[in-house]
């Protein structure tokens, strides 16, 4: 399977002439493609491609030949796989949710630039690009073998990475429990089923920042050094705050895939709950999809199994320990007590225990499930 591999460099003075420059073609060459393909039917690859031969000939795109033509050629074969993932996603072909069209790039926004074999290499510590010269990423850990290609990056915060895409080899390793569920919320992150709980990070300062900043860049006149100056602050923190949750998803999806055979969760509906107005800025940074797809790239590395259960399920209105169904409970309600077995359950651990039984097989018991009760509730201090 393959697998990326990123390290940050810093870039001399001239290699970030020369990047900038590098960057800029790209951009433009995937905007002329772009438009090309927007005044009629996409032409395909080998039509864009004769373009930007063309188009490099002339005195107003002469200055393309300043840069390695590889990155180009690179850009309009990825312009060729998004449209080919739009036109899928409208036949129906593509799971998941719609692709939306190709869209322009900005200079403000994430800017990259991506090299195949014939335009770099590794030469001991540093890595070669193609009319950039050799650059020293900070070698974390080591590459498990050799890249297919490697992207330079450079975010909305000016920071620079190099991105390489290797072949990785499975690991298995023996689990030490069978399945394990898992239920997510906001002021915990993560319930297990077994009982343990993982809260995430506090964005709370950083976000109060972010909302300062935000309010200073609408008064500030657009085009200006200091908006420049607020916009890329802005950028530096939010990066801040991906990065510590980047940070957190990974140690604990890495931490319960290697620990159980089968991992499974519930199929949020994260778009519809973030139109919520009041919790859409807490969910959106929580980032319940992004740790479903760790979880799930990780259990193909691992050689789990992962499993997502229906939104349907009524996982958070069932006994776990009888089957008895007691029905909707408002969200401050966090404990319950059944009053056919007289359990006290934790809600979420009650939900995550569910969440297991649905996902290994195990069905709600028809005769409890249908039946209306009452229970007595209790609220959190």
């Amino acid at each position: 399977m393959k697998a990326r591999f990123q390290y940050r460099f810093y870039p001399t003075t001239q290699q970030r002439q020369s990047l900038a420059q590098l960057f800029g073609c790209v951009r433009v060459v995937w905007n002329d493609a772009l438009t090309q393909s927007k005044s009629g039917n996409y032409p395909g690859y080998n039509t864009l491609s004769k373009s930007l031969t063309l188009s490099k000939k002339t005195e107003e795109r002469a200055w393309l030949n300043d840069v390695s033509s590889v990155p180009l050629q690179q850009s309009l074969k990825q312009l060729d796989v998004a449209y080919k993932n739009y036109f899928d996603s409208l036949k129906g072909k593509r799971k998941g949710k719609k692709v939306g069209q190709p869209r322009f790039k900005k200079k403000t926004n994430s800017q990259s630039a991506t090299f195949v074999k014939s335009g770099f290499s590794i030469k001991g510590e540093s890595v070669y690009l193609a009319k950039i010269g050799n650059v020293s990423p900070i070698w974390s850990r080591q590459l498990p073998s050799n890249p297919s290609c490697v992207t330079a990056i450079k975010d909305c915060a000016n920071r620079y990475f190099l991105s390489f895409v290797v072949e990785i080899n499975s690991d298995i390793v023996e689990a030490k429990n069978h399945s394990i569920g898992i239920d997510l919320g906001l002021k915990t992150f993560a319930v297990m089923s077994d009982g343990r709980a993982a809260k995430s990070p506090s964005y709370k300062q950083l976000d109060r920042k972010i909302r300062r900043l935000q309010r200073k860049l609408a008064r500030q006149p657009k085009d200006s050094k200091r908006r420049n100056k607020t916009r890329i602050q802005i950028a530096k923190l939010y990066n801040q705050i991906g990065d510590t949750r980047k940070d957190f998803l990974h140690k604990l999806s890495t931490k319960v895939v290697s620990e159980n055979q089968t991992i499974i969760l519930e199929d949020l509906n994260v778009s519809g709950l973030v139109k919520n107005r009041k919790l859409a800025r807490a969910i959106s940074q929580q980032g319940w999809y992004e740790f479903r797809t760790l979880c799930e790239r990780q259990s193909e590395k691992y050689g789990r199994e992962f499993r997502v259960i229906s939104r349907w399920e009524p996982t958070s209105q069932i006994c776990s320990n009888c089957g008895f169904r007691w029905g909707k409970l408002d969200l401050k309600i966090r404990s319950v007590q059944c009053l056919n077995c007289g359990i006290e359950h934790d809600r979420d651990e009650n939900a995550a225990k569910n969440i297991n039984k649905v996902g290994i097989g195990h069905c709600h018991d028809s005769k409890w499930t249908q039946r209306e009760g009452k229970t007595t509730c209790g609220t959190s201090p």
